[in-house]
């Protein structure tokens, strides 16, 4: 295929036939030493600047590939395995696809190849492509037709879906200081999603919601909010409960951000943005009849990955979310999943821990759990902590009682968060009263000295509004430092502060997020028709509360945050064990 070819090719002079008889003859003479018109058809590939010709090799090699050889005709595979079709014509995209197609049908030897190639082109070769006018419309040109050549290779090696799922999950691409990286990353997840969605869902759904799981999880580690914690002077955790959220605008809001480095800003961005889009990859998914299935992986990979996850603040959503969408099936499993593991001896402490506070923060924060739900779940809390001081006794022991107390602080809680409307239900204000929740209170092992302060600060205000107790003075207060007991609770990984639900203030996450959200300013406390002044002076002997604030740790005259303030600086404040706070002894 020489020049005198290659000219009677150009001008159209040549059947199709007759192009794959010069392209075979190419193919064949190389052995023999003649590669002159081969090494022409190798630089039609490395440089498609006749289009005409770079089609019409393509559709003649589709037809020649039993004369090609991994050997002899190395450099042209390897050409061809390396081309980025986002920027071809849509026939030579099709040309090209049906190359691969039938390399990948010909010979065993081409498969992981031919994936690889096709995984290469999940992505552009540079997100300004996405920015010109006609980018969108060629992004669905490209993705459209890598997806069905999976489906059309998949016909024909029925093992290829077994072979595509290490080659999606090794190539995904990494994060890097540049934001056109982060974009490319996310075009690369919808891929993975549309694979999950396509006809190789039943074969690759699980691998690819789980490695999605996984990779949020390891972006919000590497945020590394959590390095800022114990610097913070702390407050009331509920008054680190932030409402209000900047809606407008494309830009991350500042703040403790700007004390980060350019990447984690960078990391902040591409979580939310890959959080959104699961989010709505997760409605899809209800919406097509195979949600269950999609739930129960994410179930088993939440269990899996994020529950000991080091205090992810952000990934734990996606199932905060799935649940809000099938509350009645989903957030009944969710929850039960985490009282079944708090209440099972087979897991270790940390891990029984982790799963009581996420269950607490659930049972607090999802707007779309009913009161009775909530109740029964209760229940099954203290029951296990009335059993747990029936056997045990002795004097306080943070470090070998740590999962009763983490038991504890669980229910005093959600009962915060959920006190008043259980009481202004009769049915369920009787279920509440009859929990031998006093008893263990009052236990020799005393969680209310040792659970987190702010915390049982706030239960002991509503329990008295709410007359929960028969004996009202079991319990006193006082102004004190955060005490050793409580510190040493949690230990290293703090579990005593540890609240997975508290606000998520990843700017996009938060529109899918919010009505779906209990905010402590949205609660109605046991004590809030009462307007209760919390300062000494009008509080009896039973309550001494040396805060002086509303009982949301919010002074007289401080106002609520507003619904349009963004403020990243709450995201090193949230769920802090308090510096200056009131410590608790029991009479």
């Amino acid at each position: 295929m020489g020049m005198e070819v290659q000219n009677e090719m150009e001008s159209f002079n040549v059947s199709e036939s007759e192009v794959v008889h010069h392209v075979r003859e190419a193919l064949t003479a190389v052995p023999s030493g003649c590669s002159d018109n081969y090494n022409l058809l190798v630089a039609i590939m490395h440089q498609p600047n006749h289009r005409a010709l770079l089609e019409t090799s393509l559709k003649a090699l589709s037809r020649a590939v039993s004369s090609l050889d991994i050997v002899h005709h190395e450099s042209l595979l390897t050409s061809i395995f390396q081309i980025n079709i986002w920027n071809f014509e849509p026939g030579e995209m099709d040309a090209m696809i049906a190359l691969i197609i039938s390399l990948a049908s010909s010979d065993g030897k081409y498969v992981d190849s031919c994936l690889t190639m096709l995984v290469n082109n999940f992505t552009p070769p540079s997100s300004t492509l996405l920015l010109q006018p006609w980018g969108i419309e060629i992004k669905k040109q490209v993705i459209s037709r890598v997806h069905e050549a999976f489906e059309n290779i998949t016909k024909v090696v029925p093992l290829a879906p077994l072979r595509l799922l290490p080659i999606v999950l090794q190539r995904m691409p990494t994060v890097r200081n540049k934001d056109d990286r982060l974009k490319m990353i996310v075009i690369y997840v919808e891929n993975m999603l549309k694979l999950e969605s396509g006809e190789l869902g039943e074969l690759v759904r699980n691998s690819m919601l789980t490695a999605l799981v996984d990779r949020l999880i390891d972006l919000d580690v590497e945020i590394g909010w959590d390095d800022d914690l114990h610097d913070e002077s702390g407050k009331d955790i509920f008054e680190m409960d932030l409402e209000g959220v900047e809606q407008d605008g494309d830009e991350l809001p500042e703040g403790s951000l700007s004390k980060k480095s350019s990447r984690e800003k960078l990391i902040a961005e591409l979580l939310d943005s890959l959080m959104e889009l699961t989010f709505e990859h997760l409605e899809s998914c209800k919406g097509d009849g195979r949600w269950i299935k999609v739930f129960d992986i994410l179930l088993q990979s939440f269990q899996i990955t994020v529950l000991n996850a080091y205090k992810s603040k952000f990934a734990q959503f996606v199932m905060f979310y799935a649940c809000a969408l099938d509350p009645e099936n989903c957030g009944v499993r969710f929850s039960t999943m985490l009282a079944d593991i708090f209440a099972s001896g087979v897991h270790s402490q940390i891990t029984r821990m982790s799963a009581v506070s996420y269950l607490a923060s659930f049972l607090s924060r999802a707007k779309f759990l009913s009161a009775s739900i909530v109740i029964s779940l209760l229940k099954r809390l203290v029951d296990w902590c009335l059993e747990y001081c029936n056997i045990h006794g002795g004097d306080i022991n943070p470090k070998a009682h740590r999962v009763f107390y983490s038991g504890c602080q669980a229910i005093i809680y959600v009962l915060c968060f959920r006190m008043r409307s259980i009481m202004d239900v009769p049915r369920l204000k009787s279920q509440l009263l009859l929990m031998p929740l006093e008893t263990i209170l009052k236990h020799e092992l005393n969680p209310l000295k040792v659970c987190l302060p702010s915390v049982v600060s706030e239960f002991l205000k509503q329990s008295k509004a709410a007359h929960l107790f028969t004996v009202s003075k079991t319990f006193v207060f006082n102004d004190l430092l955060e005490s050793e007991l409580s510190r040493a609770f949690g230990g290293l990984e703090r579990l005593d502060m540890f609240f997975p639900f508290d606000p998520c203030l990843l700017k996009k996450c938060d529109s899918y997020i919010r009505p779906n959200f209990v905010y402590w300013t949205m609660v109605r406390t046991t004590y809030h028709d009462d307007e209760v002044d919390s300062s000494e002076e009008d509080v009896d002997e039973d309550f001494v509360d040396a805060n002086g604030d509303d009982g949301m740790g919010r002074s007289e005259d401080e106002e609520d945050p507003g619904d349009d303030e963004f403020d990243y600086s709450a995201l090193n404040k949230m769920s802090i064990t308090p510096k200056n706070c009131v410590g608790l002894m029991v009479k």
